[in-house]
């Protein structure tokens, strides 16, 4: 067994340091001053080649005079152009004094039914008119089959747009008015169907699209009322819509339902004439249960063959049919139509047509209505009124078909929804 190496003579041993006696220790801390006393140096300001004292004053160490700064204090180093002000830096490296306003720009969204106009040119043009008034690029979406513009409409509102532009036929309108409904988001009417029916209660123009688009960035906004329209179907089921200017139940909701499309089309709001006198043929009265809000729980009956619920009364080609009906009112008005005998109708269409357009217009005429005792038409106002049928009816909202019910409660939602006109619009009449 090898023995192990001995040390060689040549080599160096570790080097052990002594340990320093206390008197060594003493000096050195003397020398060199205590973690405690540099802090109280560094507090008043001193340098570390200053002399520290060995008993510093704890009062004086522990003032903030040289710590803490009153504003005002100090002058902001303004060499460079800089005010001093903090600032709020974006995430692309922009910055605003922290107190200035968000700069975020104001964004409308243009809901349209493509088959109702020139989708690019309208495009550009509210993309135009945004930008001049100083607003971020419009969102676009187009109606479909599925879609009347209601889910479009809630789309935008998530999005947090500030206004919403509407182009379309009637019912466009009436799903776009319905999504906006107690928003407060103020809804612009680009007149674009063949009714208008909205537009022409708000007697705004109908052939000047350039003066409604504007309306969204530099009109006004003004409250108006909405219906709202809760369905019973005949297996029990419950729907619930809006409506803008008018619902009803029988021969007009039998009229829209028998209105031939590619006639509309053609020849727009006459084509209601056609589908009337197809309705009429094999029009028959239905018995009606009726309650009116606001006049206590008494029940009324009545054979009619039709009753409209309105919200505003007036048709194309000018006439009132309900002349009392106003946007602004807080009042849902109701037409119970109900002739009787074999000319009946023409009590109908003398009431509405005559009585309602041009005697109403004069003092004098107003009084002839007064004395006149007709039943054909008979006017009711309330804030709602629920009506149950048996068998089911067809119904319609502002010109659409929503099929039949047994039962329809319908009311009015005053100032739900906000309509943006032309600043120099007069509101005195609606």
């Amino acid at each position: 067994m090898a023995a192990p190496h001995e040390p060689r003579d040549d080599a160096e041993a570790p080097h052990t340091e002594e340990p320093a006696s206390p008197e060594a220790e003493q000096d050195r801390a003397a020398s060199e001053g205590s973690p405690q006393d540099f802090h109280s140096a560094t507090l008043r300001g001193e340098d570390d080649d200053d002399t520290v004292s060995d008993n510093p004053d704890p009062k004086s160490a522990a003032e903030p005079d040289d710590v803490i700064r009153e504003p005002g204090d100090v002058e902001p180093d303004t060499s460079d152009g800089e005010s001093g002000e903090a600032v709020r830096v974006s995430h692309d490296g922009d910055d605003a004094p922290m107190d200035a306003e968000p700069t975020t720009k104001k964004r409308a969204a243009l809901v349209y039914n493509p088959t109702k106009v020139d989708p690019e040119a309208l495009r550009a043009r509210v993309s135009e008119v945004a930008a001049e008034a100083g607003w971020a690029e419009p969102l676009f979406y187009e109606t479909t089959v599925d879609d009347l513009g209601d889910d479009a409409t809630r789309a935008a509102l998530e999005e947090d747009v500030d206004a919403v532009l509407v182009a379309g036929g009637d019912g466009t309108v009436r799903a776009v008015a319905e999504a906006l409904t107690s928003t407060g988001i103020p809804l612009t009417i680009v007149p674009s169907g063949t009714g208008n029916l909205l537009a022409r209660n708000l007697n705004l123009p109908l052939d000047d699209t350039d003066a409604m688009i504007r309306a969204t960035f530099e009109g006004k906004v003004h409250p108006t009322d909405t219906g709202i329209a809760r369905i019973r179907r005949a297996d029990g089921t419950v729907e619930e819509h809006g409506f803008v200017v008018m619902a009803g139940m029988g021969l007009d909701a039998a009229m829209i339902q028998n209105t031939r499309p590619e006639l509309k089309k053609s020849v727009g709001w006459v084509a209601y004439v056609d589908g009337a006198a197809r309705s009429l043929v094999n029009a028959k009265p239905f018995r009606v249960m009726y309650q009116l809000d606001g006049h206590g729980h008494r029940l009324h009956s009545a054979k009619v063959q039709s009753v409209l619920f309105a919200n505003c009364g007036a048709l194309p080609g000018g006439v009132a049919l309900i002349p009392d009906a106003s946007i602004a009112d807080g009042v849902l008005d109701v037409a119970v139509i109900q002739p009787t005998g074999p000319f009946g109708w023409l009590g109908v269409w003398r009431s509405i047509w005559w009585d309602n357009t041009v005697l109403r217009r004069f003092r004098a005429g107003r009084r002839v209505l007064e004395r006149r005792r007709d039943s054909s038409v008979r006017y009711l106002r309330g804030s709602g009124i629920e009506l149950a049928t048996a068998p089911a009816q067809p119904i319609e909202l502002d010109g659409d078909d929503f099929g039949e019910a047994t039962r329809i409660y319908t009311r009015i939602i005053e100032g739900g929804l906000a309509v943006a006109l032309p600043a120099s619009h007069d509101t005195s009449s609606l």
